[in-house]
C-alpha cells in the first residue's frame, strides 16, 4: 500500500534562527508525499520568504502566544492524510516522517509519536510514556524497536511529545483540534486523553526521531532556566478541571508544584538563579494558577473540512547517503566537502574523533549536513564505558550502525 501523504505542521515565534535550522533538516526529509505548512510570526515568515523553496511552503501569518490556536490554523491548511507536528527547536532524522506516518496505513491507528534525543544529540530526552487525568506520568517499556500500539493500564492514556507526533487529519478535526484554553503547556497532554477516552488506538514509533535543541524563548534561557512560569500553571488547572476529579485537584496541584519548586531549587544550585528568582517564578506559577481555575473552557466542535489544495514539498526521497570521517585538524576540509555533497542532493553525516576520551555529541549543522565528534576512546551512548580502546575504523563503523536505523533508508 502506498504511503499516507502528510502535511507537517511547524509553529514559529520569535525563534528565526531555530527555524531556519529546522526548515533545512524538513527539506532532506526521505518521504514521497508529504507538505510543509508553517504558522508563524513575521520573523519567522520572513525566514520562510528567504528561502529558495519558499514557493512550495504554505506560510500562515499568526503572531500571538497561543501554541493551541497556531496548529489549528495549520491543521485547517492541511490536505494531507496525516498531520505531523514538529517544533521549530527539532531537527528530525531523515527517515523521520516515513517512519511515523507508516502506521497510518492501518485505518485504525489515529495518531503515533516517536522519540526524541536531547541537546547532545545522544541521549534520549523523551522515549514512551503513560500519563494520567492527574498529570502523573511514568516510563513505558517497550520490547524492541518496532512500532507498537501499547495497552496502558486503566486511567492512564498514550502521552506523544508535541514536537515529534501526529494525527490522523480527519480524526484530529472530529475532534476539534487542540483546545485553545491550553496557551503553551499540555495541549498536545489533553489531546491524549481526549484519544484514550474515546478508545482510539495510538501507535509508538520508536525509530521516528527528532533531536530536540530546547531553544530560547520567552518562557526560558538558552540554558533552559525558567524565565516565566504561568502559562504552566494556567494550563495545569484547566487540564485538571478537564480531566481530573474535582475532590482530587488539590492534591495533584500540591504535588505539580512541589516538582516545579525542585527543578527551580536545582538551577539555583547550579547557578543561574538566585532566591529571589525562585520566588519571583513560584509567584507566577501560582498567578497562573488561579488564572487557570478561572480561564473559560470552550467547547471543541468539529473543524470545518476545506483544506487548501495539497502542496508538495520535494525534500529528498531516495537521496544518497555519505559517510566523511577524519581527525579533528580536518574540519575545515571536511567541513567544505560535506556542504558541497549536500548541494548535490546527498544526506550526509561526518564523523570527527580526536585521541581523547572525550564524549560524543551530535548536531545537524546550518549548512544542511549531521557531524558527530568526540574522542576516539570515548563514549557516545551514555550507557557505553568511559573509556573504551577502540580502533579509528571500528569507532567508525560502530557509529554508523548506532544511527544507521533512523538515517538510513529501512
Amino acid at each position: 500500500m502506498d504511503a499516507p501523504s502528510v502535511s507537517v505542521v511547524i509553529v514559529s515565534r520569535g525563534r528565526p534562527d531555530a527555524l531556519r535550522l529546522c526548515l533545512t533538516g524538513v527539506a532532506q526529509l526521505d518521504h514521497p508525499v508529504f507538505e510543509v505548512i508553517v504558522v508563524a510570526c513575521p520573523q519567522g515568515a520572513a525566514v520562510v520568504a528567504d528561502r529558495s523553496d519558499a514557493d512550495r511552503i504554505k506560510l500562515v501569518p499568526f503572531d500571538e502566544p497561543n501554541i493551541s490556536a497556531a496548529r489549528n490554523l495549520g491543521i485547517a491548511q492541511a490536505a494531507g492524510e496525516v498531520v505531523a507536528f514538529l517544533d521549530d527547536d527539532a531537527v528530525p532524522e531523515p527517515t523521520w516522517l516515513a517512519r511515523l506516518s507508516a502506521p497510518f496505513i492501518n485505518p485504525d491507528v489515529a495518531a503515533a509519536g516517536g522519540f526524541v534525543r536531547g541537546r547532545n544529540g545522544i541521549d534520549f530526552q523523551w522515549r514512551a510514556r503513560t500519563v494520567t487525568a492527574g498529570l502523573e506520568e511514568s516510563e513505558l517499556t517497550l520490547d524492541g524497536e518496532d512500532p507498537v500500539a501499547p495497552e496502558p493500564r486503566a486511567g492512564r492514556a498514550i502521552k506523544l511529545q508535541g514536537t515529534n507526533m501526529a494525527h490522523r487529519r480527519s480524526v484530529l478535526m472530529r475532534m476539534g483540534g487542540f483546545d485553545p484554553a491550553y496557551r503553551f503547556f499540555l495541549d498536545e497532554t489533553d489531546l491524549d486523553l481526549r484519544h484514550a477516552e474515546a478508545g482510539h488506538r495510538v501507535v509508538v514509533v520508536p525509530l521516528a526521531q527528532v533531536h530536540h535543541g530546547y531553544a530560547e524563548s520567552l518562557r526560558r534561557a538558552a540554558d533552559r532556566t525558567p524565565r516565566d512560569l504561568t502559562e504552566i500553571g494556567a494550563s495545569v488547572a484547566v487540564f485538571l478541571r478537564r480531566h481530573c476529579d474535582k475532590a482530587g485537584h488539590a492534591a495533584a496541584w500540591k504535588r505539580i508544584r512541589a516538582e516545579q519548586r525542585r527543578r527551580l531549587l536545582r538551577h539555583m544550585e547550579r547557578g543561574p538563579l538566585g532566591p529571589d528568582d525562585v520566588l519571583r517564578l513560584l509567584r507566577g506559577l501560582d498567578h497562573g494558577w488561579r488564572e487557570g481555575r478561572a480561564r473559560p473552557l470552550s467547547t471543541l466542535k468539529p473543524m470545518p473540512d476545506a483544506p487548501s489544495p495539497f502542496l508538495a514539498f520535494p525534500g529528498r526521497p531516495g537521496a544518497p547517503r555519505t559517510v566523511l570521517a577524519g581527525r579533528p585538524w580536518r574540519r575545515a576540509g571536511l567541513r567544505r566537502e560535506a556542504q558541497r555533497l549536500v548541494r548535490e542532493g546527498r544526506i550526509v553525516s561526518l564523523y570527527r574523533f580526536s585521541h581523547t576520551a572525550l564524549f560524543h555529541r551530535v548536531r545537524f549543522h546550518p549548512e544542511g549536513f549531521w557531524e558527530q565528534i568526540g574522542g576516539l576512546w570515548g563514549r557516545s551512548d551514555r550507557g557505553d564505558p568511559i573509556v573504551w580502546p577502540w580502533l579509528f575504523r571500528r569507532r567508525l563503523e560502530a557509529e554508523c550502525a548506532r544511527v544507521s536505523q533512523v538515517r538510513e533508508r529501512g
